[in-house]
């Protein structure tokens, strides 16, 4: 999954429109124009379409978390050269306050059933002896929960799942 495909999933479940996206990207310190939006949006069978790089993308998802938790105090967040599927996943639930259960039922509700053991491996260091890479599955089937849940109301399993955000 390509951070283009990952951003237009984002807007649209968040019902970001241009002016929100411009208002994040500034949060984590970077101008954008409308025109760069529109281009990084589009498919990539479309002659506009521009590639929408790690560096990018990082500073959508720090400033993402900041216009969802506030600003923090200290020093800003150092924006990632190269993003990894485990990192974007990391910030989403850092951005959306998840805790390890209501991760697991927002996947369940993209269709992905995983243990608290899997999903702890997702958020160790790279060097960790049980660290496990983030497959793109996962990770689409966790944006679909949240668009699930955010888009259409419903909740991230049969016992009312998750409550945040509503």
């Amino acid at each position: 999954m390509t951070n283009n495909d990952m951003l237009r999933r984002l807007r649209y479940t968040f019902d970001l429109n241009d002016s929100a996206v411009i208002s994040i990207f500034r949060l984590a310190g970077k101008e954008v124009t409308r025109e760069e939006i529109s281009d990084w949006l589009k498919k990539p069978d479309d002659a506009a379409f521009k590639s929408c790089n790690d560096t990018v993308f990082a500073t959508f998802l720090n400033g993402f978390i900041v216009s969802q938790r506030g600003v923090k105090e200290g020093p800003a967040p150092t924006i990632e050269k190269h993003l990894t599927n485990n990192i974007i996943f990391r910030k989403l639930k850092i951005a959306l306050n998840l805790q390890a259960d209501e991760v697991l039922a927002v996947l369940a509700s993209g269709g992905s059933e995983i243990s608290k053991h899997e999903l702890s491996a997702f958020f160790r260091k790279t060097g960790h002896k049980h660290f496990r890479e983030c497959k793109d599955q996962i990770l689409r089937n966790f944006l679909h929960g949240l668009q699930l849940h955010f888009r259409e109301g419903k909740p991230a399993s049969e016992d009312g799942g998750f409550s945040w955000g509503e």
